[in-house]
């Protein structure tokens, strides 16, 4: 099966799509020089939580808490290594509790949602722990400010957050149960989502997403060399 993606001329003419479709196109390239069976790509579904922060905006620690989820495609290229991709809604963000009891004062909450298209290629070692790494592309589909409690309604000419966001990516994953595996991931902007100027400290920062995501995966087919096994031995009894 040939899978083919048409953009646009005009999207195609900026960076960050002309960078992702190179990405997209390599992977297919890599699939296809490793000889891929169609028939040993596994499905799985992803559900977590974030743990974020923004560097940048003078606010610390992973604080805001957000939503990770959506489905997957593993493909296996040789022995003990594989190429993923998935699509996934991904709250990200940055949060601070008022300085002061009793007040607003000191309060900041950032809320950014975005729909992301994670690439990562992984190695299983002998005790099936997996460890990946890659880059995701994702588009901002949404997005909330508030300082001090108060919301800040930003116009849609003057929205500071660029609409994309491409991250390095590394995890770890394990089995834990029958077709459930533990994920853990870390990631990290490679440009900043926006620069901002604090009059306060007059200083003007680039801001960056900073992620840590606790997930578990389930994994709708089984490895088909081990039903291989199972048929053999249901055959000899």
């Amino acid at each position: 099966m040939v899978v083919l993606f048409v953009l646009p001329s005009f999207v195609l003419k900026t960076t960050t799509y002309t960078i992702m479709r190179k990405i997209f196109l390599t992977t297919i390239i890599l699939l296809f020089t490793f000889n891929v069976n169609a028939q040993n790509i596994k499905g799985g579904i992803y559900a977590g939580f974030n743990l974020s922060q923004v560097d940048g905006d003078e606010v610390f620690g992973y604080h805001k808490i957000g939503l990770n989820c959506g489905p997957t495609a593993i493909v296996p290229i040789k022995k003990n290594f594989s190429v993923s991709i998935e699509t996934i809604y991904n709250q990200k963000g940055s949060y601070q509790k008022p300085i002061y009891k009793d007040t607003s004062y000191g309060m900041y909450r950032l809320k950014l949602n975005y729909v992301e298209v994670p690439i990562l290629i992984h190695c299983k070692d002998k005790n099936k722990i997996n460890f990946g790494a890659g880059v995701s592309w994702g588009k901002l589909v949404g997005f909330k400010e508030w300082e001090h409690k108060i919301p800040i309604n930003w116009n849609k000419d003057s929205i500071p957050y660029k609409k994309d966001d491409i991250c390095a990516l590394v995890e770890v994953d394990f089995p834990v149960y029958d077709r459930f595996r533990f994920n853990f991931r870390y990631s990290y902007s490679l440009s900043s989502i926006r620069t901002r100027y604090f009059p306060i400290i007059n200083t003007t920062r680039h801001q960056y997403n900073n992620m840590l995501t606790f997930r578990l995966l389930y994994v709708f087919k089984d490895d088909p060399k081990k039903k291989k096994k199972k048929d053999d031995k249901s055959k000899k009894k």
